[in-house]
């Protein structure tokens, strides 16, 4: 299901690299702010009854609609019919048409983390030797857990987390 506020964001997020694209300066605030935004309505669909996700999905919406007032102001630079096509996309989206499909993420959120901890997860390109990584982790006092052969999770003390993820670091290195 795609939400009109998906389809607003994405429009938006088109004319921004369009506008970009054509040498056009984007305000500094903005690109940060969709980040934001995308992860609001992202938060949303996860749990539409929420009321705080509720909230925030408002929150969006209203942002989304400054962001296209500055938009469309930059882009009545390029002509009127530059501004007609994003406009006729935007009251397209206002119909509920799904013009562009919405990216899946692929973060996932862990489920479960033992409390107090720090945890750290990596996600491999080859697999590794299982006993070395269990060995590091031991060293430094972490706790393992392996989802597969790719992905690895670390729990532990934030210092001991980092100085077992420098020394997992050397695993990625080029030969």
């Amino acid at each position: 299901m795609s939400l009109p506020s998906e389809q607003n964001w994405l429009v938006l997020q088109n004319l921004i690299i369009d506008l970009t694209k054509k040498g056009y300066e984007i305000p500094n605030g903005i690109n940060p702010e969709m980040g934001l935004i995308r992860s609001s309505i992202s938060s949303y669909k996860r749990d539409p009854s929420h009321p705080e996700l509720i909230n925030g999905l408002a929150k969006a919406e209203m942002a989304l609609n400054n962001i296209q007032g500055t938009l469309l102001t930059i882009a009545e630079e390029e002509g009127e019919n530059y501004v007609d096509y994003w406009l006729d996309l935007l009251k397209q989206v206002m119909k509920g048409e799904e013009l562009f499909e919405f990216a899946k993420s692929r973060s996932k959120f862990l489920v479960n983390t033992p409390p107090g901890l720090t945890t750290g997860k990596i996600n491999l390109k080859v697999p590794l030797a299982e006993e070395r990584v269990q060995e590091i982790a031991e060293w430094n006092g972490l706790i393992i857990e392996f989802e597969d052969d790719m992905t690895v999770q670390l729990h532990g003390d934030q210092e001991d987390l980092k100085t077992g993820l420098k020394e997992m670091g050397s695993f990625f290195l080029d030969d």
